[in-house]
């Protein structure tokens, strides 16, 4: 079992990660003192419960605690204020009190609603993420949780910091191939803006990583999971240095927006949207080669490098407006400056990006 710190004070929390880590989750949840005499609610969908639920709600209770579930429907829209008043009834009903914990057993969007109902229900309570889908290890560490407006994506949210977050390989292996490849779009993201040595890495394991190589994936998790916390120990509330691991998201965001979160999932959303960036560096006299490094790397992972022709173009630089990366008249945008690094700018124009928008709907 490999483990992380994301170093915040009293509030840092650790990340494991490993193979059956997910049979001793009572006795890491009595490590971190969560109660046995207040319930704990676990969260999921109706795809993972059937995979995993029933050994996550035995093992809890084989170790003296007790556990109710709420089981909501797959998928992005399931991130809406009638779900989140959905938990609130069920965690009621079980009897959640100021000391109990919300269990979040899922992937992104399990993790993003399970927290933001964490930190609103009775003005907070503890809450733990269980990841079940590689891009989740990216959602699930930093805290941020939120629900989607029809409008904008996450617009709905708060800062939450997890208890921990159990990352057990074993549940990934049930992945769909598409799954596998959205997630590792943001295991490819750490590399980009973080480490152009993890970047070759990602291009030379590809076919163990889409094969779902314990070890490979392992590894890839460990180095992803680090750029985060790094980051986010650093930048808790995204005042500076946090905004570079939005890189690729300002226009997928949108796109998933546009095309009613269902057609894109994130991870291919935001892939394209990082084919963007790379492109859009060109236009601030970065070298031609991140484009062509960043594209490729994408398409050798089966992942979209452009924007679905259908999807129009005025939809998508509306979504961008209410993009909480928006501001007076300008976007901030990350870019990348080299395979590896990446600047924060606030000086994108509106006009640049839609000519960007309008490039990726050709690109291929």
């Amino acid at each position: 079992m490999r483990e992380l710190t994301v170093d915040l004070g009293e509030r840092s929390y650790p990340i494991y990660i490993g193979q059956g880590i997910l049979n001793n989750i009572a006795g890491l949840f009595e490590r971190h003192k969560l109660s046995r005499k207040s319930p704990l609610l676990v969260i999921t969908d109706d795809e993972v419960a059937p995979l995993h639920l029933e050994r996550v709600m035995t093992r809890l209770q084989e170790g003296g605690f007790a556990a109710s579930a709420c089981v909501v429907p797959a998928g992005e829209p399931t991130k809406s204020l009638a779900q989140l008043e959905g938990i609130v009834t069920a965690a009621l009903e079980a009897g959640l009190d100021r000391s109990s914990a919300i269990v979040a057993l899922g992937g992104g969007v399990v993790g993003d609603l399970a927290g933001f109902a964490a930190a609103s229900f009775m003005r907070g309570i503890r809450f733990v993420q269980i990841p079940t889908t590689i891009l989740a290890h990216d959602s699930s560490v930093g805290g941020k949780v939120a629900v989607n407006h029809p409008m904008a994506k996450n617009i709905i949210g708060a800062f939450h910091q997890p208890e921990l977050v159990l990352f057990d390989i074993d549940t990934l292996l049930t992945l769909p191939p598409r799954q596998v490849k959205a997630g590792l779009s943001e295991v490819i993201k750490h590399g980009l803006i973080w480490d152009a040595d993890f970047t070759q890495w990602c291009d030379d394991n590809a076919d163990k990583l889409l094969a779902l190589d314990p070890e490979a994936l392992s590894y890839a998790l460990y180095t992803g999971c680090k750029v985060k916390a790094i980051v986010v120990s650093q930048d808790e509330r995204e005042n500076d240095l946090r905004a570079i691991l939005n890189l690729g998201h300002t226009i997928g965001h949108a796109l998933e927006a546009v095309a009613g979160y269902g057609e894109l999932l994130h991870g291919e959303a935001i892939a394209i949207g990082m084919v963007g960036a790379a492109k859009l560096a060109q236009q601030f006299g970065y070298a031609d080669s991140i484009h062509t490094i960043t594209k490729n790397l994408f398409i050798k992972y089966g992942l979209p490098v452009s924007i679905p022709a259908h999807l129009d173009t005025d939809s998508i630089m509306s979504a961008m407006m209410y993009d909480k990366k928006f501001k007076e008249g300008m976007m901030v945008y990350i870019i990348p400056t080299e395979i590896g690094k990446v600047e924060i700018r606030k000086d994108v124009t509106v006009d640049q990006v839609r000519g960007i928008v309008e490039h990726l709907k050709k690109e291929g």
